[in-house]
Order: C-alpha cells, then structure tokens, then sequence
C-alpha cells in the first residue's frame, strides 16, 4: 500500500475507532501509565450580516470578517493503576478576559467582579476512575455532560462544518460539563451491543436562563462553588450492534433549577422551576459516506416565574436578562459527507469528504401567555463546504452557510433578512505522549 491509501486507512480506522465517554475510560490498552495530548481548531469567517438581528426586518446588510481560535483544549489521562484512572481536560476558549463573580453579602447580597486572569481558561474535565467490570464503573469529578451529539462528540474531527453545530449549541451549553457522579459501562455482545451512562451532577441554574439560548446560559461556573440544591440527572443509551452505525438516546431532567439560583430565595415563593429535556442521535460511517442527524426537544416549566425574577435581576449581574424564556425549544439537523477516496477508488487520491448539513433551531418553540415569540430566534440553516484530511487527525474545513430567519420551511424564504458566511478552518486532535 502507498503513502497516501495507507494515509486514507489511517483515517477510516481513526474515525472509527474515535472513543465516547464510556469506551474510553473502559480502554486499558493504548497506553501503560500516563498520555497527553488534546484538540484545538481556528476559524476565519466572511460574513454579510450585521450584530443584530433584533430590527424590524432582521440584521442589515454588512461585510465584515472575524477570526478566532474557539478552543485550545490541553488533556491527559494517568494511571495510578489500570483500574485507578485521573483524568483532566483544561480549555483554553478564544483569548477572552476572565472575569470572577462574587455575591458580597456584607453589602445586601449585591454582585462584585473581579478581573483575575488574562485569557479565558476552563477546567473542562477533572475525575478519577474506577474500572470495575465492563458492564459497571464508576467516576466522579468534573466530567462532559452527555447529552446530545455535540456534547457527546465535541472534538472537531467528529462534525465537517467550521464551527459546532447551531441546533444544539444554541440552546445548550457546549461544550457542556459538570461536577458529579457517574455510573457507566458496556454489556452486550455481537448484534446487542450497549454503552450507558447515569450521572447525577450540578443542576442548571435559572437566574441564566434567557430569551436567545434558553438554558444554555444555566450552566453553573461563575462562581467559585456551584449550587447542588437541586441535582441535575443525565441518562445516555448507545445502541453499537451494526459495523459502522452508532445510535443513542439522552436524558436530562432538574427537578428544581430555581434552587439552583445565585439567592435561594429568588423563585421560592413561585414554585419549582423543572427543566425536562430528550435528545436522539445517531451517525452512520462507511468507506464511501459519513451521516450524522441529532434531534433535541426540551420544556421548562413556570417560566413566568422565570420571566418575572429575571427581569429584576441587577444589572451587575452575570446575565443577560433577554426575555421570554420559552417553555419549549426544539431543534434537529443531519449532515452527510462523502468519501471521495472511497468513492472513486483511486490510489494516491487525498483524503476528501464534501459534504452538506441542514439545521433547524428555535429556541422560541413554544412561549406561556401572555408573552409571545420572537420568530426571529426561529432559524433554517443550510451548510455545504469541504474537509480535506491532510492527515489522520489534522483537518482543513470549509464552508458556506446560509440562515433563514423566521421560517421552519427548509426550502422557504424567512421573514427576515438572511445571513450569509464562508468560513474556513483548521482542526486537530491527538494524543501526543504516550507512556
């Protein structure tokens, strides 16, 4: 085999073997007492929309270019002993200033910021593992919430767009992760073959709930504790029977996000504020093509309440306070690729995948009167673009994209005025020590 369809095996067999939460920690193998490693992408965007989309017919019509290095994520893995794991991942996100929060109860419970580190900086990942038997293990610490295929699969090799998907990442944190508990393995075999996950972790919180990405701005972390009043509880099923197909389904559901909040008292006098959510996913993967799809629907419940306390929240606060908050948001997308190489058989050929994407994302779907929706957060989006796998794990991406804005008609115009962009972009991941 030559250098190039050796180049193109590699690749198959890399992104076929590219582990979940569950089967990586299961993995003894691969390395004997420690690796390190990690992923990092950079992005450049030509855009013809303005900032805000929030005018009478949408974004104005504006040429302007950003560039940006989303995340530089640094991770390791070290084996006290192969059945005692630690694991961490520490994210570096687009050279931002960080900020502290503090709640000074001295001064009437009022909210202080402190400037305390140049560049945004994440603990994205922080456990211990216990191996146990395949079918049941145990970790706790800081770990990747595994709901939905953005956070499940979150490295950049695992989508063909620039950036992250919009129909999860709009409404949910990503990548999203929390401190708790966690019970996960394998069990099946052949035609039957299963991974789990059940994890009890911090709850969201919903003094950051908002109009534009509904509970994604819930995700605890500004503070130097996180609230567990009310514990978030994750489920996540993956059905691995058939070569090349991985299907699951996720759960989620806080009982209470309101006793999450920065001041316990804020919704006390309303009631609970529940957060329910299911998610479905799945990809299909073989020498000739790459498809992916992910459904996402959610409710919250008294969201007048929601509405009604963070309106009043103080404007020191870390929130936005954009309101409605909807009771229901929904959002769905697929994406297929084709193997150029695997295609056309042809030796020596560069590993090529075009490929197309369609999303759908409100995060609006459904609001409690009186207040209504702002069909302007009701988006269709269409991608196509290229990836060339200049090796195994490095990646070049490009791509245009169009959004529809106020329509759920993948075909249809929207209300609003469109937005355009071409991007492109560089990506990798990696293990580069292994010991």
């Amino acid at each position: 085999m030559n250098g190039k369809s050796k180049m193109a095996g590699l690749l198959l067999a890399f992104l076929a073997a590219m582990p979940v939460t569950a089967q990586e920690a299961a993995d003894t193998a691969g390395y004997s007492k420690f690796r390190f490693g990690g992923y990092g992408e950079m992005v450049a965007s030509f855009k013809d929309y303005g900032i805000n989309r929030f005018q009478k017919d949408g974004v104005t019509k504006e040429r302007r270019n950003t560039v940006a290095i989303p995340r530089f994520v640094l991770a390791l893995d070290y084996k006290f002993t192969p059945k005692w794991i630690l694991g961490a991942e520490i994210e570096f996100e687009s050279g931002g200033t960080g900020v502290a929060y503090e709640i000074e109860n001295s001064e009437n419970g009022e909210y202080e910021t402190e400037v305390e580190k140049g560049g945004e900086v994440a603990l994205e990942q922080f456990h211990i593992t216990r191996l146990i038997v395949p079918q049941f293990n145990v970790r706790a610490g800081h770990m990747i919430v595994p709901f939905g295929l953005t956070n499940t699969h979150h490295e950049p090799i695992n989508f063909f767009g620039t950036v992250r998907p919009e129909s999860e990442t709009v409404m949910l944190p990503s990548t999203w992760h929390e401190t708790g508990i966690s019970l996960f393995g394998t069990f099946g075999g052949g035609h039957a073959l299963f991974d789990y996950q059940a994890m009890v972790v911090a709850g969201l919180n919903a003094n950051g709930f908002d109009r534009d990405t509904w509970i994604a701005g819930g995700k605890q972390g500004f503070f130097e504790t996180d609230n567990f009043t009310s514990p978030g509880y994750v489920a996540r099923i993956d059905y691995r029977g058939v070569k090349g197909l991985r299907t699951g389904v996720s759960f989620y559901y806080c009982n209470d996000a309101g006793a999450n909040s920065d001041k316990s008292q804020t919704y006390a006098a309303d009631g609970r504020i529940p957060v329910t959510m299911a998610s479905w996913d799945g990809q299909y993967r073989n020498r000739y093509l790459t498809v992916r799809a992910n459904v996402v629907y959610g409710h919250v419940g008294n969201t007048a309440s929601v509405n009604s306390k963070n309106n009043k929240l103080p404007g020191a606060s870390p929130y936005s306070r954009l309101l409605p908050v909807a009771k229901n948001a929904l959002s769905y997308g697929a994406e297929i690729g084709f193997s150029l190489a695997g295609i056309s058989g042809v030796k020596n050929m560069p590993v090529i995948y075009p490929f197309a994407r369609y999303e759908y994302f409100n995060p609006q779907k459904s609001v409690a009167s009186p207040a209504t929706a702002d069909r302007r957060l009701e988006v269709s989006k269409w991608s196509a673009g290229v990836n060339w796998y200049a090796l195994p794990n490095l990646v070049v991406k490009a791509d245009y994209s169009n959004r529809q804005i106020g329509t759920s008609n993948p075909f249809g115009s929207g209300r609003y005025n469109s937005e355009n962009e071409v991007s492109i972009g560089i990506a990798y991941i990696g293990w580069f020590v292994r010991k």
